[in-house]
């Protein structure tokens, strides 16, 4: 299992065509740099696709999930980068709105 500390999300759109060093090079450009045990969220302009880039200490892990129905909520205009929680990050990855979750993990307000 891959240890993750922490959760940053990019808001500017990434082209989901971008391999590992693209995507890299786009974590060192908008975050400073890729540290250890944390991971880096892009999701494309529809926002129907996401990939996730996590340094586990020694390399790099890519993975990309997509939705067939509908599209990941993502942020506009609020920064180019948000911290997430695990049960924010366990709510973005399932399309729910995440932005909601109160701090029992529980969605309070649609």
């Amino acid at each position: 299992m891959i240890r993750v500390d922490a959760l940053w999300l990019a808001i500017e759109p990434l082209d989901m065509r971008a391999g590992t060093e693209a995507a890299l090079a786009r974590v060192v450009r908008v975050f400073g740099a890729a540290r250890p045990h944390h991971a880096y969220l892009f999701a494309n302009r529809r926002a129907n696709r996401m990939k996730v880039l996590v340094h586990d200490g020694i390399g790099i892990w890519l993975s990309a999930r997509r939705l067939h129905q509908g599209k990941f909520i993502w942020p506009k205009d609020s920064g180019t980068t948000l911290s997430l929680t695990h049960p924010q990050f366990d709510a973005l990855v399932l399309g729910l709105p995440w932005q909601r979750i109160g701090e029992a993990g529980v969605i309070c307000v649609l």
